[in-house]
């Protein structure tokens, strides 16, 4: 099944991002379930969030990969929502 993980930084969190990019870019390509990805930027041209699109068994597959993400464990996000995707075109 298709999940979206939608995230927010926090306020300020560039550096965060920044620090742990390596590792989360990492954390994709090691699990493999990731099927499109990529920050949202904002009117600065700078990382503020992510979008990624997850080819999972179920919703705790896509939560547990969520919560183990290098980005996650740094305390990158304010906020993070999970839901299930359809895929129609593309």
């Amino acid at each position: 099944m298709l999940y979206t993980i939608i995230t927010k930084d926090k306020e300020g969190a560039l550096q965060t991002r920044l620090d742990n990019r390596e590792a989360h870019l990492a954390y994709i390509a090691d699990t493999g379930v990731v099927q499109m990805a990529g920050p949202f930027i904002n009117a600065d041209g700078e990382m503020h969030g992510s979008m990624i699109i997850l080819d999972v068994e179920d919703r705790a597959a896509a939560e547990a990969w969520a919560e183990s993400d290098p980005y996650a464990k740094a305390g990158l996000f304010e906020r993070v929502r999970i839901e299930q995707w359809k895929k129609v075109i593309g």
